[in-house]
């Protein structure tokens, strides 16, 4: 299954008591469906899953799914240092209709290559749905390493990874020891034209909550040939991104959305809202790269 060029790990809009806000997911998910989203990641570390109980993420999966209803395929984040957990957990995802998993690697364990193996194989063989392996060791404090990557991607139905090493020579590494159907993404929305460049096939995105049209044409612009207008939009994107990931994700982007007229709600502790003069100085990012979106049409 391919998730397309731009996929978005979407957050979790929350009402005034802290409960989740249905109502509001389903405008925020018809909203990333018609601008530029081609796929939602639902329960991830964007969406706080840290806060988010078994049976709210079971709701929202099946929640979203029924929104979407075949627009774009539902990624349900299901990883977590717990094996069987996550098995469990990606079992009941998929019956909740979500028509592919993600797997965190394993935070604060700090398994060998031989026990993330170990981990993703048996989550992936306990369910016949695409899975998405997510690298992320600045969180999990440990790193898949490209070889243990090209072994897992042997196994049928884990078809991608969302890399989010920041290290372009490890993801280069993937491309050329897996098969071409194997998809890496960024996990970095900065890095979404470099990887590109060397053979990725796209971005698990925050960014594009609020740029989602812009992320696409920079990704049309690059495999259409387009080189100096893909890497002008990157230029223009990347003050935007800075801005989004300057205080703890999804803080930013929630109050973003909120000026966009997409209210997401607050956020659930450890996570607290940005001050005034943050929001400000985010505020004065976002006005700046719509101003010079605005330049080029």
């Amino acid at each position: 299954m391919d998730f397309g060029r731009v996929s978005t790990a979407m957050v979790t809009p929350f009402g005034k008591d802290g409960t989740i806000d249905f109502e509001r997911t389903a405008a925020l998910i018809n909203y990333l469906i018609e601008n530029g989203s081609e796929s939602l990641v639902v329960g991830g570390t964007t969406g706080e899953s840290p806060t988010l109980s078994n049976d709210e993420k079971i709701s929202l999966f099946e929640y979203t799914a029924a929104i979407a209803d075949g627009r774009v395929p539902v990624i349900a984040g299901t990883g977590s240092n717990n094996t069987q957990g996550s098995i469990d957990l990606s079992i009941k995802a998929v019956r909740a209709g979500a028509d592919a998993i993600m797997l965190v690697a394993p935070y604060y364990s700090k398994p060998s290559q031989e026990g993330l193996y170990q981990h993703f194989a048996a989550v992936a063989n306990a369910v016949d749905v695409p899975v998405m392996i997510y690298n992320i060791p600045g969180r999990s404090a440990v790193n898949i390493l490209p070889e243990t990557i090209v072994r897992l991607s042997k196994i049928e139905n884990i078809t991608s990874v969302k890399e989010a090493s920041g290290d372009i020579d490890q993801m280069t590494e993937i491309l050329s020891k897996t098969e071409k159907d194997f998809l890496v993404y960024s996990g970095d929305d900065g890095l979404t034209l470099p990887l590109l460049a060397v053979g990725g096939h796209g971005v698990v995105s925050v960014a594009s909550h609020i740029a989602g049209n812009e992320m696409q044409k920079m990704v049309k612009a690059f495999t259409e040939g387009r080189l100096q207008e893909a890497a002008i939009l990157h230029q223009q994107l990347l003050p935007l991104i800075r801005s989004l990931f300057a205080q703890p994700n999804p803080a930013p982007v929630k109050v973003a959305l909120e000026d966009k007229g997409i209210s997401c709600g607050g956020l659930r502790l450890p996570l607290v809202p940005l001050s005034s003069s943050e929001k400000e100085q985010l505020r004065t990012a976002v006005e700046k790269f719509h101003n010079q979106v605005n330049l080029l049409k």
